[in-house]
């Protein structure tokens, strides 16, 4: 990581180095170029004051000064005087950008760059009162000349940005990476670690994933120990009456009901298992359940059908009321819900008790409501209904055949549809659970 970050670090200072050289040597050439233009403009305008080449027949200027090329043009484009060349071998000059414009406009200008790439020639023409044009040349060097000149300090600036770079970029590195090494030597004390305020969010967020893995790991343990020992019980109860038949240690009386506690825990041995597996099932599941727009009442309709028959052997009257009401869900994991609330309802309830569900429509939710005169929960103990394995009454859930996990399925399912669950209880005096499903403008 250091290393990858060093290198990030090098190439961009070579890039930084290399586009500043770029930009300013473009910025210092065109600066040099309006200064060589500006030069010429003013020697055309003081040759043109002293009126040497008014007359074109009696041209009296020193000719010896190679520092500027002086050249004058007749109207025609005929070349009448060059302080460096023979007039006669030059060719007609009434072509020439900056003369054309010179003729239009009263003067004109123009660069011109030459075969070798080494140098560049300046123009600046302006039109006398004869009517000819008095041009003005020089010829100065050209951008990759400059290039070529300055190379050598530029290698020099580079090598020292360079190795003053890697010598920062170490410091740097070391310093950002140093508070994340510490964390991962120190994950138990994320909290008390001190760093910088940059990095102080993304230490909050190492915080919370790893309290959540803590709490999830704490979970997964607590969970295998409560199914650890949910099914020792059973299993127990079941080997031993299994060993007592076994053995001939039991009378024909007993066999019968030994053999009937044997399917009884081996019956709540199966629904252990499959709620336990329903959990699982839940909790590893990425994908989101498949959704349709069922009517709850139906499905309400369905599942009190099938559990009259326990209400009835549990002495209990069971009720459904309410209208069709229609809500965007699952529609195995409602008939899962309404099932767990009503069979708790039925499980814990008093003889000749009751259980009511309604199923209607309020202020543009649909409300599940299961109402029953049982047992009730403890103002102590309402908190914590859901959770996995949590039981009230420990004694009656085992006999009754309770697995200590409808709750939390049902609280799983609750979740995964956004609705909300609702419990009023007191002890004695029966407990009623709402679960209210979100409208599909607040799903959205």
């Amino acid at each position: 990581m250091k290393r990858k970050i060093n290198i990030q670090f090098i190439l961009l200072t070579v890039l930084a180095i290399a586009a500043t050289v770029l930009i300013l040597t473009g910025v210092f050439y065109e600066a040099f170029q309006k200064e060589v233009m500006g030069n010429l403009q003013t020697s055309a305008r003081v040759l043109e004051g002293t009126s040497v080449f008014d007359d074109v027949d009696h041209i009296s200027y020193d000719s010896n000064n190679r520092n500027l090329r002086i050249t004058l043009i007749s109207r025609d484009g005929t070349v009448v005087y060059d302080n460096e060349a023979n007039v006669i071998d030059m060719d007609n000059h009434g072509n020439r950008p900056e003369v054309e414009a010179a003729f239009a406009k009263g003067e004109g200008k123009a660069i011109r760059q030459s075969a070798t790439l080494n140098k560049n020639s300046f123009y600046y023409a302006v039109l006398l009162k004869n009517g000819c044009v008095l041009r003005v040349a020089k010829e100065a060097g050209s951008i990759w000349s400059l290039y070529r000149n300055i190379i050598p300090l530029v290698l020099v600036i580079t090598i020292t940005l360079m190795a003053v770079a890697m010598l920062l970029t170490h410091f740097l590195t070391k310093s950002i990476v140093a508070p994340v090494e510490q964390l991962a030597r120190n994950m138990d004390q994320l909290g008390k670690q001190k760093t910088y305020r940059e990095l102080q969010p993304f230490i909050d967020i190492i915080v919370k994933q790893h309290e959540d893995l803590k709490k999830n790991a704490s979970m997964r343990q607590e969970f295998t120990a409560n199914v650890s020992h949910e099914l020792k019980t059973p299993l127990t109860s079941i080997s031993g009456y299994s060993e007592l038949i076994g053995n001939g240690m039991a009378n024909e009386q007993d066999t019968q009901r030994f053999a009937g506690e044997i399917h009884r825990n081996a019956n709540r041995l199966l629904t252990l298992i499959n709620d336990t597996l329903r959990l699982s099932e839940m909790d590893v599941a990425q994908e989101a359940p498949e959704m349709a727009d069922i009517n709850l009442y139906q499905i309400a309709q369905n599942v009190i059908g099938t559990l009259q028959i326990s209400a009835q052997r549990h002495e209990i009257q069971l009720m459904l009321h309410g209208q069709d009401s229609m809500v965007h869900a699952n529609r195995m994991m409602m008939e899962e819900l309404i099932y767990n609330l009503t069979d708790n309802a039925i499980r814990y309830n008093n003889k000749n008790g009751s259980v009511d569900v309604t199923v209607s429509p309020q202020d543009g939710h649909t409300v599940l409501e299961v109402r029953d005169t049982g047992i009730g929960i403890p103002k102590e103990h309402q908190e914590r209904v859901f959770e996995r394995f949590y039981r009230v009454d420990k004694s009656r859930s085992k006999r009754t055949g309770g697995t200590g996990l409808g709750l939390a399925i049902v609280k799983h399912i609750a979740n995964q549809h956004q609705a909300e669950i609702q419990l009023e209880s007191e002890a004695g005096k029966g407990t009623r659970i709402r679960v209210i499903f979100p409208s599909a403008e607040e799903k959205e």
